[in-house]
């Protein structure tokens, strides 16, 4: 006999939905499975069969039967123990056990010895695609329901073992489970525990992760150490804005495949925050199967690249197409994977690698070519692709003794923050992109147009601190998001001014 069940697989994270076809004939007993599977998917066979003799039902190892299970497309190839239950149902179906149409279900999870489920991972992306290609009917571990049921329009069956999904496709049994209840998404206010408030001083830099957070743009924190950098990185997180539903789709979905989803859904901007000693495919993703990696982790939030300079030169550099394109292209000779990392970049970083330079207390003990070489790790390239280039300088001890609050809440930034975002909402309606960081050339055209005097301050400006036309660009987007944080309709000449001050003397 032979029966055809559906399940699904995530390839980076490109989700395919797999025909599982299962043939059993009689003759010597022999179990195999192809259309490229890897070493997980061969071992299911002993774990499947387990599973179906603890269940209390006949195994496929008794009598003389010879199984053949296909997973198509047979050119993919397929990866991980999600197959487990469907090929279960499918072995269960041509062996007459089980009798339903298999038509608009999907089955996913990985089966342990006594048959019951055990959690997988990309299950919202799975669930999506489900949902575009016509399925009506998911059957996977109760771990994933929740993640699962963000989806409308779809029945998630909630399952812990397979003996109850049997009984369930039972159309004898009226015992029927009952599908998972729409997840409703709870928000949380902010995922900062450090205030603006506690940090004393640095006005200047606080305006600038100000306009970073309503604009969207990347942002430099550089001085001596100890200054509040990594402080001000970390409440950065306490000004965004919580992320809207279709976003929390996508990072949620884009967590769950790399397997970080701990039954936990992302309601709030991602923070990333890799050590300098992280590899080039750790950050960027790759390996031999392409994978995501930080840029695309931090997708929708923030990538905070503590102590920039000290990343190897070959990582600072893999910044480049996704700073500029918002996504990263991994190529490899199995194939290409596209993925999305639409972030802010924050930078941390001292003048010189013993961090005296600036200091008037300190001397700066660093030769000459120490401290050249150190600079140069960050290229022209990667600095023109940065927006804001903003000086933490030493504080007076003083003021550290200062009682009470250092300045604005998170909370009274945010809301300024979200003000701005929204004046870009309208702005952009209708258009692909959500923020000022994202216009191109003809978005600026339509959207930032400059008054004759703006114009002619900023082409001075530019011949004067020889901008680059990237960079000259950038200057127009930060003074947009300058006015639209003061609700202006128009951009003015101090914007301009004020965009031009943060550019690296």
């Amino acid at each position: 006999m032979i029966s055809k069940v559906f399940s699904s697989q995530i390839t980076g994270l490109k989700p395919n939905i797999i025909d599982i076809e299962t043939d059993i004939s009689r003759g010597i007993h022999s179990f195999s499975v192809v259309g490229l599977p890897d070493k997980a998917i061969e071992e299911a066979k002993d774990r499947i069969s387990a599973a179906i003799k603890n269940s209390g039902l006949t195994p496929p190892s008794k009598g003389n039967k010879k199984i053949v299970v296909s997973l198509a497309p047979a050119n993919i190839r397929k990866e991980g123990p999600i197959f487990d239950l469907g090929i279960a149902i499918g072995i269960l179906k041509a062996t007459g056990v089980v009798d339903f149409n298999p038509k608009g279900k999907l089955f996913l999870g990985e089966l342990s010895l006594n048959g019951e489920l055990r959690p997988i991972k990309g299950t919202l992306l799975i669930v999506e695609k489900a949902k575009k290609e016509g399925f009506k009917e998911i059957f996977l571990p109760k771990e994933n329901a929740r993640e699962a049921a963000l989806i409308d329009e779809l029945e998630i069956f909630s399952c812990e073992n397979l003996k109850q999904i049997i009984e369930h496709l039972d159309a004898k049994n009226p015992n029927k489970m009952k599908p998972q209840e729409r997840t409703k998404i709870e928000r949380a206010e902010s995922s900062s525990d450090i205030d603006f408030a506690d940090v004393k001083g640095q006005e200047s830099a606080k305006r600038g992760m100000e306009i970073a957070a309503a604009g969207g743009h990347n942002i430099t924190l550089f001085g001596p150490p100890g200054t509040g950098k990594t402080m001000l990185a970390k409440a950065f997180t306490g000004i965004i804005p919580p992320l809207s539903f279709d976003e929390i789709i996508e990072v949620t979905s884009i967590h769950s495949a790399s397997g970080l989803l701990e039954n936990e859904l992302i309601t709030m901007p991602p923070f990333r925050s890799p050590h300098h000693t992280s590899s080039y495919v750790s950050l960027v993703g790759g390996g031999t199967f392409p994978k995501p990696g930080e840029v695309t982790l931090a997708h929708r939030g923030m990538l905070f690249m503590d102590e920039f300079p000290e990343f190897e030169s070959r990582v600072i550099e893999a910044l480049r197409q996704p700073l500029e394109d918002r996504i990263v292209s991994v190529s490899r000779a199995r194939g290409t994977m596209k993925f999305p990392a639409n972030f802010i970049l924050i930078a941390a970083m001292n003048l010189c690698p013993c961090g005296n330079t600036g200091l008037k207390e300190k001397e700066c003990i660093c030769p000459a070519g120490a401290i050249n070489k150190y600079q140069r790790k960050i290229s022209g390239p990667i600095m023109d692709r940065i927006d804001l280039w903003v000086k933490v300088p030493q504080i007076e001890h003083a003021k550290l003794c200062e009682k009470g609050p250092a300045g604005e809440s998170s909370e009274k930034i945010r809301g300024r923050v979200i003000r701005a975002r929204e004046i870009q909402q309208k702005r952009f309606d209708g258009a692909k992109i959500h923020l000022n960081s994202e216009m191109g050339v003809k978005e600026l055209k339509k959207f930032s147009p400059l008054s004759d005097e703006c114009e002619k301050l900023l082409i001075s400006s530019a011949n004067c601190l020889d901008l680059s036309a990237r960079v000259y660009h950038r200057i127009i987007k930060i003074a947009r998001t300058i006015a639209d944080l003061e609700g202006r309709e128009a951009i003015e000449a101090k914007h301009i001014l004020e965009a031009l001050q943060y550019r690296p003397k």
